[in-house]
């Protein structure tokens, strides 16, 4: 391996065009990590609310976005044991993903699902990790329950979609337009809602109510929201596009018995991190390995483009993950 290595950093706090290529010394693994040459990384939303300044990384974690990638294991730290060098593998990061190499603890690796590619494989770590604890850890997703996800077609909605239908749950999902919602319903939704035309209160309380909500829209869908929940439904929160303060009667809450939670991925410990692996391996890997479920694909931009890959996603006009090509496989 050489010293140094082309990464993408952030200038300064901005819009898309402050995602600046540059070099920097290669990553050493400590205690528990593995390096990773990277083939193809992911691309989330806290990748642009780090790069707007509104998502600092947290302690000791790299300064360079990418939360997600996939590749070849190319160096060990000490402490690690399941992982050889020459494996491939696709990882959640601390930060970091958009670079040639990146440390992440060996133990947030997994496999390279059967029959499955890097390019495909960069896509699951973030949105399945964030899926899993949330709709299922958290949340209490059962088979049968009906089931809300909003933004369907992003990379969490299509996520959830599939899993949520996969373990038997009654999917709803909203989308922004007829296209959206098809894909939606192509992944396994009994219901996609166009929001802009349709009110998906209405949509859903006339099925009965939803027994869990997973939004990540948060403003004024919070009190909908909870309108929507069906007596001791639960609404999961772990984002706020539309912001994260909201005037709300809480009368509703205690006499229906409503549940509000939420989270975010990133600042979890690393062992919370490792037993959300561990589950994923156990329980989802295999449907991932038999070909059930699979990424939805939107497109790909080269490492040297970040700054394109985020305008896409920022236009909201994507349907399922951004990847960043960096050696490609």
């Amino acid at each position: 391996m050489t010293q140094t290595m082309r990464a993408i950093e952030i200038s300064k706090p901005g819009p898309p065009d402050v995602l600046k290529l540059t070099t920097r010394p290669m990553p050493v693994p400590a205690h528990g990590q593995v390096v990773i040459k990277v083939a193809w990384a992911g691309v989330n939303r806290p990748d642009a609310l780090q790069r707007a300044g509104a998502y600092a990384p947290p302690a000791g974690a790299s300064d360079l976005p990418g939360l997600e990638a996939a590749g070849e294991v190319v160096a060990l730290g000490d402490g690690v044991d399941g992982i050889a060098l020459g494996d491939k593998v696709c990882a959640l990061l601390p930060g970091g993903g958009y670079a040639e190499y990146v440390a992440t603890p060996a133990a947030h690796c997994l496999p390279v699902p059967k029959g499955m590619g890097l390019k495909e494989a960069a896509c699951l770590p973030e949105n399945y990790f964030t899926v899993w604890s949330n709709v299922f850890t958290r949340g209490g997703l059962d088979a049968g329950e009906r089931f809300l996800v909003h933004g369907g077609s992003s990379g969490i909605g299509t996520t959830a979609i599939q899993l949520a239908h996969a373990f038997g749950a009654r999917v709803f999902t909203t989308a922004g337009s007829a296209a959206k919602c098809q894909a939606c319903l192509d992944l396994g939704a009994e219901r996609a809602i166009n929001y802009r035309q349709e009110d998906f209160v209405e949509v859903v309380k006339a099925e009965g109510g939803a027994n869990l909500i997973l939004d990540m829209v948060g403003g004024d869908y919070i009190p909908r929201n909870i309108n929507t929940l069906a007596n001791d439904g639960r609404l999961v929160q772990i984002a706020f596009l539309q912001g994260p303060k909201v005037e709300l009667n809480f009368a509703q809450v205690m006499m229906r018995r409503l549940s509000i939670t939420g989270s975010t991925l990133r600042p979890q410990s690393d062992l919370a991190k490792a037993r959300i692996a561990q589950e994923l391996r156990a329980l989802v890997w295999p449907l991932l390995d038999s070909g059930r479920i699979a990424p939805v694909m939107d497109s790909e931009f080269d490492l040297g483009d970040a700054a394109a890959a985020h305008t896409r996603m920022e236009s909201s006009g994507h349907i399922g993950k951004i990847v960043l090509k960096v050696a490609g496989g």
